[in-house]
């Protein structure tokens, strides 16, 4: 309360008080600075950033391609608590525990009069197109919050959008209790499908991975069973362990080819086929896999970001209810637990070396 009442206090308009933050200047170029807490409009919150993740698009963002501001604060996935609200926010107040689906969309074009906000053509972007949540603090849109359960750890906060995009992928498998599941790439993305999968009723899950260290989190997050496809021929344990049937659902979160393809291999009969992970590279069918894709009678389909109406939509409350109410929860899935200051020497050791990670999560506030 009493910090509350201090920022209740001050006007943080640019010039006044400092924070620290992350800046990228430009591919390999981040730098911790002292920069102005940013303003915030009269539709906007001010938010302590209490726990920020990186994304898998973060990676890419800020090791090859860069952004489309420069310089810019990256990081879009977080949870925080609102320390000041503008005059014309209704829904919030100081002190409320918040996360924030990071994309504007606006509202204008064709996907947005249909509700399909993910396929936005004149977005903005918190953390790519304007600054992100690598700080102390942030401005937000009251559109663009969430409020949570004060029970929501931050960091449980700050993974809602991997959740959300795992509860998306599978919307567009069509999930029933029932059904089995198979994951390609046990990342945070393929690790909340596998825990989703878990709490309503899979019959079987089945996570394939490279990483023995991922397995282990994808047994701890609900996996049936788990394959390590550098050692073993990965469609033929998933049809071994479904009794030579083949998987209902099988998503890849990879985006490598040759998962994609075994993807294909993997499922059942009438099986729903889903590709999320993103892929820079073709992909060459041989006449095995488009066999199956016929005799099979496969849906195969692309599942993009988590946004709906009303915006943000059900991927993100359906996420939160399941923080809230279901035991979702990311402690099984965060590998490193860092400061702000470590996130250079992180990014960069993720450019240069090879290692284990999955969620990795900085605190720019220290951890509660």
């Amino acid at each position: 309360q009493i910090l509350i009442q201090y920022y209740k206090c001050n006007k943080f308009q640019i010039g006044g008080v400092k924070m620290k933050a992350v800046r990228m200047y430009a591919p390999r170029d981040l730098r911790v600075e002292e920069v102005d807490i940013p303003s915030y409009e009269t539709d906007e919150c001010l938010i302590k950033v209490m726990a920020v993740g990186v994304c898998g698009s973060d990676i890419p963002r800020v090791n090859q391609y860069g952004a489309h501001v420069s310089p810019i604060i990256v990081g879009h996935e977080f949870g925080g608590q609102i320390v000041k609200t503008g005059d014309k926010v209704t829904k919030f107040k100081a002190g409320d525990r918040v996360t924030c689906p990071p994309l504007i969309p606006c509202f204008k074009c064709k996907y947005c009069e249909m509700g399909e906000y993910s396929l936005c053509e004149d977005y903005d972007y918190y953390g790519s197109r304007r600054d992100g949540a690598f700080a102390q603090y942030i401005a937000v849109k009251e559109g663009n919050l969430l409020k949570v359960d004060d029970k929501v750890s931050y960091e449980d906060a700050a993974t809602t959008d991997p959740c959300a995009n795992a509860l998306h992928s599978m919307m567009i498998g069509e999930f029933k209790p029932g059904d089995s599941v198979c994951v390609y790439g046990a990342g945070p993305i393929g690790l909340f499908a596998v825990q989703y999968a878990k709490i309503k009723g899979a019959s079987k899950i089945i996570a394939v991975d490279v990483w023995e260290e991922k397995l282990e989190m994808a047994k701890k997050n609900g996996a049936d069973v788990v394959i390590n496809s550098m050692k073993e021929d990965a469609a033929a344990k998933v049809m071994e362990a479904t009794g030579g049937n083949g998987s209902d659902i099988v998503i890849d979160y990879s985006g490598a080819p040759i998962c994609q393809k075994a993807a294909i291999n993997s499922a059942a009969k009438l099986g729903k086929v889903v590709f999320l992970g993103i892929s820079h590279q073709g992909l060459e069918l041989s006449e095995k896999e488009v066999d199956k894709i016929l005799r099979r009678e496969l849906s195969i389909k692309g599942s993009w970001n988590s946004f709906g109406k009303p915006f943000p939509g059900s991927d993100w409350t359906g996420a939160v209810d399941l923080y809230e109410n279901h035991g979702m929860t990311a402690k099984d899935i965060i590998s490193h637990r860092l400061s702000l200051d470590e996130a250079p020497a992180m990014f960069e050791k993720i450019a240069t070396e090879k290692f284990f990670f999955s969620k990795i999560m900085f605190y720019p506030n220290g951890q509660e």
